[in-house]
């Protein structure tokens, strides 16, 4: 047990020090990329009796699944669209769309022929409801109607779950998420996109949308070249202790803060 509650003193200690670094990079730049200091993962740090590995994740460079209902409670159609996308280019059923759809919707009424709401999970064993409610975690996915543990394990390194709505960033985003911003888009014109945006990424949307593959199409989604939502990922060790910690930070007029943390405890063996 002290162990174990040292391990997450250690945890919460990086915590503060990646708080620091985002809000450096805030006095430092407008646009958020890759090659930035935040972005680099740390090797493993020693500390008393033990070690401390942590690293931050940008969630903007993945697709925000509560963008697929609008702040209004009514489907976003752009979002949905993008979703059906993404789902293509990952060679996923598109028709898990509309199954996300209606498990975040409000209400309970099912417009479109098999999309499951209350009365197909209230068949299951053991039956619940569909949340009606934007998710909190991309972990309920395995709740939802179609998506398997293969289907989550595909798209998982490409969504996320955040409060609200949020863009995508074109400077952190993985080849899928940007292969799904337009069908035209073909795997070229996709590297071509990440490899011009080197280490000082675009300077801005409109420079995103310049670039000669952008030529001519249409993006209806939400993109930018800078982020407000981060994952920090911390893991100690210390002793016959170890302490996981996600903490999901919001840096937006202000200092960068934790809305929500998981924690991960678990006593090693000798």
């Amino acid at each position: 047990l002290l162990h174990g509650e040292q391990a997450y003193a250690y945890a919460l200690a990086a915590e503060s020090w990646a708080l620091v670094i985002m809000d450096r990079d805030t006095e430092d730049t407008e646009n958020d990329t890759l090659e930035e200091d935040w972005a680099t993962a740390l090797p493993p740090i020693s500390v008393e009796g033990g070690f401390v590995n942590g690293r931050i994740s940008d969630l903007q460079g993945r697709f925000n699944v509560n963008n697929l209902v609008g702040e209004d409670g009514k489907p976003s159609v752009v979002d949905r669209d993008y979703f059906s996308r993404l789902l293509v280019v990952l060679d996923l059923d598109p028709a898990l769309t509309n199954a996300m759809l209606y498990w975040i919707d409000p209400d309970i009424d099912a417009s479109y022929p098999d999309v499951a709401e209350d009365d197909t999970y209230l068949l299951n064993d053991p039956p619940y409801r569909a949340a009606n409610r934007p998710l909190s975690s991309v972990s309920e996915l395995g709740l939802v109607s179609g998506f398997t543990a293969e289907a989550i394990a595909v798209l998982e390194p490409h969504i996320t779950a955040l409060p609200g709505q949020a863009g995508i960033n074109v400077n952190t985003a993985t080849a899928d998420i940007l292969s799904a911003l337009n069908e035209s888009l073909t795997e070229a014109d996709v590297d071509a996109l990440i490899q011009d945006r080197g280490e000082d990424g675009y300077e801005g949307k409109e420079a995103f949308l310049a670039h000669d593959a952008m030529a001519g199409l249409e993006i209806d989604v939400d993109i930018g070249t800078s982020s407000n939502w981060f994952n920090v990922h911390t893991d100690v060790h210390v002793g016959r202790g170890r302490a996981r910690l996600h903490s999901l930070v919001l840096r937006e007029d202000g200092p960068a803060r934790v809305v929500s943390r998981v924690r991960t405890r678990q006593r090693l063996l000798p």
